[in-house]
């Protein structure tokens, strides 16, 4: 009559099995998780920007900060101090988020809310930044005192709003990016965005929306080599805006802002360089003189 096996033997051999079953769950749980990332892969890393350093340092969408860049860039155009955009940001920001909207209270419509039943334009031209722009530091510039006012009287003396202490929140994130966009503060701008696809740069785009925003200024475009990996690079001429060291940072600065907009994916300013995909400004091999500078686009496409 044969031995039966210790019973100790079978309960090993049954935890054997179990440990195989298990084994096997986890290979195939972790296979249809698998397909299940494969169709439907993490969402992008979200792009923003920044202006400032440290605790003084703040945030905003691309979106806002292409508009935060105009705003400044039609205050440096028109000879206003670096406070006039500090005011007009904070403004936007409280009426529109930065963004140029359709809609809102009444017939309040674009960055500012301003409203063409209260004489501030026809609805086509209160949707055009430019002109909302110009018509809000119409408005400012006759405010007595404006420099020295808290920015929420001196919005409000503009906007006659109904909520006016409101505007009081967005001074301390206006002033750092009006700082930077008009050239007060340097390599203080920059922009953590997606991979710039080719041929989102055009030369012509980035002439036209500079003479947009800061009026004509001379430029130049490098064609670049057949086999480069960049695009055309337009060379800037700020010296008109005033003074030079801080022009070229103005419009250093403002091209780091719209660098999403116009597929830009470098900008030197003097011996310093913002390239896309990088953290911030570095120092540059070679450096170009005050009161210039320079935009590198993403190559064409092939």
């Amino acid at each position: 009559m044969a031995r039966r096996p210790p019973r100790r033997r079978r309960r090993w051999r049954g935890l054997a099995v179990v440990l195989v079953v298990l084994a096997l769950l986890v290979v195939a749980v972790g296979g249809v998780v698998a397909v299940l990332d494969s169709r439907h892969p993490a969402p992008p890393k979200a792009q923003v920007c920044f202006a400032g350093q440290g605790d003084d340092q703040y945030a905003l969408a691309p979106a806002q900060a292409d508009n935060a860049a105009m705003i400044a860039a039609v205050a440096v155009r028109r000879d206003l101090p670096a406070r006039a955009a500090t005011i007009a940001i904070a403004t936007a920001l409280q009426e529109s988020r930065l963004i140029n909207i359709d809609y809102g209270d009444r017939d309040s419509i674009g960055l500012f809310q301003q409203r063409p039943s209260q004489g501030w334009g026809t609805v086509e031209q209160i949707m055009d930044p430019i002109y909302a722009t110009n018509a809000f530091y119409d408005v400012l510039i006759k405010v007595a005192g404006y420099q020295d006012l808290p920015v929420t009287e001196a919005a409000q003396a503009v906007q006659r709003s109904a909520f006016p202490e409101a505007y009081a929140q967005h001074e301390p994130r206006a002033r750092v990016w009006a700082s930077a966009l008009t050239g007060y503060s340097t390599a203080d701008l920059r922009c953590d965005l997606h991979e710039a696809e080719p041929g989102s740069g055009s030369a012509k785009a980035v002439q036209a929306r500079l003479r947009r925003d800061y009026g004509k200024l001379p430029t130049k475009v490098t064609t670049p080599a057949a086999d480069a990996k960049t695009g055309a690079t337009i060379t800037v001429d700020a010296r008109s805006l005033g003074d030079d060291a801080r022009s070229s940072w103005s419009v250093g600065q403002w091209a780091v802002a719209t660098a999403s907009e116009l597929g830009t994916v470098a900008v030197q300013v003097a011996d310093q360089r913002w390239d896309r995909g990088a953290d911030g400004w570095g120092t540059s091999t070679t450096s170009i003189p005050a009161g210039y500078a320079r935009i590198t686009l993403a190559p064409d496409e092939d």
